[in-house]
C-alpha cells in the first residue's frame, strides 16, 4: 500500500474533499477550477455526510452550499464513480439540486442559485477525449450563454498524461497529485502552495486510526475490484454475449421466423455472457487477492462456488 490514500475510493474522496475539517482544500480546488470567473471563500456541507462505508456506492458528495466574494450562492455536487448513462445521471442529479431548492407558498418566485456538477472520470466518454468538459445552457446558433444556472464540468483523468514538472497552472497540479496520489513517494508542490502540505496531512495512510485504515483498506479493495469488472466487462462479457446471441438467435429464427428468433437467441445469449462474466470477474478477482465475501457481493455468486475457481 502506497503512502497515500487512493482519493477515488469512496473513503479517500470523501476523507479529502467532504469533511468539514478539509473544506479549505475543496476551496482551493474549486477556486483553481473556476479561476477567472468566481472566488468562494467559504462553504457548507448541508447534509453532512459522514465517511461512507466500504460498500457504499453512492460516491457523491450532496449539495455543497458555497459563497463568492460577491456574496452569490452557489450549489456544487461532485460525483468519482462511472456509472451506466454518466451523462444523463449526471444532468439528474444537477436537477435535482435545482427542484430541492422549491419552496411552497406564492410569495417564492423561482429564485433558484446557480446549481455547478463537477465530474471525475477513471474513464473515457465514447464521445469525449478532452481533460475537461464545460457543458452549459446556451443558444444553439449564436453560442449566447442563455442562463448561468446549471453548469456541468467534467474531468476526465485518463487523457492527462503530464509530469511533475510539466504542470503549468495550479488546477493541473491539483489534477496530477489526485491522479497520481496513491503511488507517489513525497506531496509534490508544498513549496509552491500550502494547501498542499495540509493535503499530505489528511492523505497520509500513517496518520490513519486502526479502523479509519480498515475501512480505507475495505474501500480500496472494492474499488479495484469495481475496476476489474469494469475492464473485464469490455474484454469479455460484451463481446461474447452479443456473439453467441447472435449466432443462437439466427439459428433459432430459421425454425420460429427469423424476427422471434433473433430477439430470443440474443436474450439467451446475452444471459449466457453475463453468466460467465460473472465467473470471470470472480475468477480475477480472487487472483489478484479481493476477500472472498467482498467477490460474492459484487458478483452475485455464492461463496462456495468462488471458492472452487
Amino acid at each position: 500500500m502506497g503512502r497515500f490514500i487512493n482519493p477515488f475510493t469512496d473513503y479517500g474522496f470523501k476523507k479529502i474533499f467532504g469533511q468539514e475539517i478539509s473544506k479549505d482544500l475543496l476551496i482551493d480546488f474549486l477556486n483553481d477550477l473556476l479561476k477567472g470567473e468566481r472566488v468562494i471563500t467559504d462553504l457548507t456541507f448541508l447534509n453532512n455526510e459522514q465517511l461512507p462505508e466500504w460498500n457504499d456506492e453512492r460516491a457523491l458528495i450532496y449539495d455543497i452550499y458555497c459563497t463568492t466574494d460577491t456574496n452569490e450562492k452557489i450549489i456544487v455536487e461532485m460525483q468519482n464513480k462511472s456509472q451506466l448513462y454518466f451523462k444523463e445521471r449526471a444532468l439528474f442529479y444537477l436537477s435535482n439540486a435545482v427542484v430541492r431548492q422549491g419552496q411552497k407558498g406564492a410569495d417564492w418566485r423561482f429564485d433558484i442559485k446557480a446549481v455547478y456538477g463537477v465530474f471525475f472520470m477513471n474513464f473515457l466518454l465514447k464521445d469525449n477525449v478532452k481533460l475537461r468538459t464545460d457543458v452549459i445552457l446556451a443558444d444553439r446558433d449564436t453560442g449566447e450563454l442563455f442562463t448561468d444556472k446549471m453548469r456541468q464540468i467534467f474531468i476526465a483523468l485518463p487523457v492527462f498524461c503530464k509530469e511533475e514538472d510539466e504542470c503549468e497552472n495550479d488546477f493541473e497540479r491539483w489534477i496530477y497529485t489526485l491522479k497520481n496520489m496513491e503511488t507517489l513517494k513525497r506531496m509534490p508542490f508544498k513549496a509552491r502552495k500550502a494547501v498542499f502540505e495540509k493535503l499530505e496531512e489528511i492523505a497520509d495512510v500513517a496518520s490513519l486510526s486502526g479502523e479509519e485504515r480498515e475501512r480505507y483498506e475495505n474501500s480500496v479493495n472494492a474499488y479495484r475490484t469495481y475496476m476489474c469488472v469494469q475492464e473485464a466487462s469490455k474484454l469479455e462479457g460484451r463481446e461474447e454475449g452479443f456473439a453467441q446471441g447472435r449466432e443462437e438467435g439466427l439459428a433459432e429464427g430459421r425454425e420460429e421466423g427469423l424476427a422471434e428468433g433473433r430477439e430470443e437467441g440474443l436474450a439467451e445469449g446475452l444471459e449466457k455472457g453475463r453468466a460467465e462474466e460473472r465467473i470471470s470477474n470472480a475468477r480475477l478477482s480472487k487472483q489478484l487477492g479481493v476477500p472472498v465475501d467482498i467477490i460474492s457481493k459484487i458478483t452475485g455468486l455464492p461463496p462456495e462456488e468462488i471458492a472452487a475457481l
